[in-house]
């Protein structure tokens, strides 16, 4: 009350004036309240990143060890490849040693049928060698002509008939079952 006994009139705030601090009540509040959501929000993008690297390098070890596998297995397939044709090659030592033996004998003393016989000898050896690592021959000779087995290298005969294997010009040969080289033949037709 005033001492004129008049109650004091409230004091009105302008209108700019009291939006702006209502306003600035509530910014204050909110801005309390986002600096939590957004450094909560910022910590969970820092441990998305931290995870995501953990799982790069996770990733790039893997990468590292699969590169490091993959030339391990290589040399050990190339190794075992070049392996495996030793014993074969250990064996047919043996037959180019005999060879030598029939070329020194032949020049000391040039008997053409003992020099004959010794490289008979030596070819059975060399094919019971080759035989008993898979290695047939074809029979083709009189057989219907097979473009799968069967290389045609000279054709004769005008007839309409089927195909016949009627010369072996140059053997084939199967290994393990499988046409290693096809016998070159003469084909006639009757």
């Amino acid at each position: 009350m005033r001492e004129d006994g008049h109650e004091a009139e409230p004091r009105h705030r302008e209108v700019g004036e009291g939006a702006a601090a209502d306003e600035a009540a509530a910014t204050s509040g909110d801005d309390a309240s986002k600096k939590p959501e957004q450094e909560n929000g910022e910590g969970d993008i820092e441990a998305a990143r931290a995870e995501a690297d953990q799982y790069r390098e996770h990733l790039q070890r893997l990468q590292a060890e699969f590169d490091n596998y993959r030339k391990r297995v290589l040399r050990e397939q190339t190794s075992a490849v070049e392996m495996a044709a030793q014993p074969v090659i250990h064996r047919l030592l043996e037959v180019l040693d005999d060879f030598d033996l029939a070329l020194m004998h032949a020049q000391d003393r040039p008997d053409f049928d003992r020099f004959l016989h010794g490289v008979e000898l030596v070819y059975a050896k060399l094919f019971d060698t080759l035989r008993s690592e898979g290695l047939e021959r074809m029979e083709a000779q009189g057989k219907p002509f097979d473009p799968e087995m069967h290389e045609a290298l000279l054709q004769s005969g005008d007839g309409e008939g089927e195909p016949v294997v009627a010369d072996v010009l140059r053997p084939g040969y199967t290994l393990r079952g499988r046409v290693l080289r096809p016998a070159g033949v003469r084909v006639e037709r009757t």
